[in-house]
């Protein structure tokens, strides 16, 4: 058995039931290492392995390989495991290589929806993820997405938007963005949603400072109807209010 869990962003309260079951219920506990670190609290003395960053075929054959020899094993993806996490390369590896291992994919709470939360309404109506690295999705692609996304007025939650190597990828997006979208167009950035160094802020397309922002921070940017309010960021879905009289 091989459960592919998403464990959220990180902190108990945010993890579903059936994630915390399947953790219990494994004998061997595969993930990148932040991620394992993250539950170290209930993973007690179960086989734990870990992997660094740009191992994610190994870590995914070492889950596979461990199953496949009757272990339990849980692998796990920060967020949920289907939405750029490891449930999609499992797959493909039990497709490609046509294994007998039982699989269960267990949803969790995604980096979007727990940012959301924290910034208030943003993603009531239509919205859309785009990861702004380009390590496996060339950059006149992901510029493509962007560009489709702001005509359609879309909100866009932005995965993965700078890190050291990519510090203009989110400069550029929004240069991109702006051929569309006003200046005016509100914008919620938060870091590290559900953890211990929690931090959000609003501002909009045309005030955004991108130095502060780095790979553990989600950026929603709105549609033409969102508006803050109150230190809310809120994407009305339309309901039409009675007036009094």
């Amino acid at each position: 058995m091989l459960y592919v869990v998403g464990i959220g962003p990180g902190n108990q309260g945010a993890m579903t039931l059936e994630a915390l079951d399947a953790i219990q219920d494994a004998d061997i506990i595969v993930g990148y290492k932040t991620y394992t670190h993250l539950v170290k609290h209930l993973t007690g003395d179960k086989q734990v392995i870990k992997t660094g960053m740009c191992k994610e075929i190994e870590r995914c054959q070492a889950a596979l390989d461990l199953a496949a020899t009757g272990n339990k094993v849980a692998l796990i993806s920060s967020g949920d495991a289907g939405i750029y996490g490891m449930a999609g390369l499992i797959l493909e590896l039990v497709t490609q290589q046509r294994l007998d291992v039982q699989i269960k994919l267990i949803p969790g709470v995604t980096s979007s929806t727990a940012a959301a939360s924290l910034l208030g309404a943003p993603l009531m109506h239509d919205y859309c993820h785009i990861s702004l690295s380009d390590l496996m999705t060339p950059w006149p692609v992901i510029e493509k997405r962007i560009l489709c996304a702001a005509q359609a007025d879309f909100v866009i939650c932005f995965y993965n938007p700078r890190s050291h190597g990519r510090k203009d990828h989110l400069a550029n997006a929004f240069a991109a963005l702006r051929r569309y979208k006003p200046a005016e167009t509100p914008v919620g950035v938060v870091r590290a949603a559900g953890r211990k160094k929690q931090e959000k802020w609003l501002t909009t397309l045309g005030d955004m400072d991108f130095e502060p922002v780095d790979m553990t921070c989600l950026v929603i940017v709105g549609n033409q109807a969102t508006y803050c309010r109150d230190g809310l960021m809120i994407t009305p879905r339309g309901y039409q209010f009675e007036t009094a009289e």
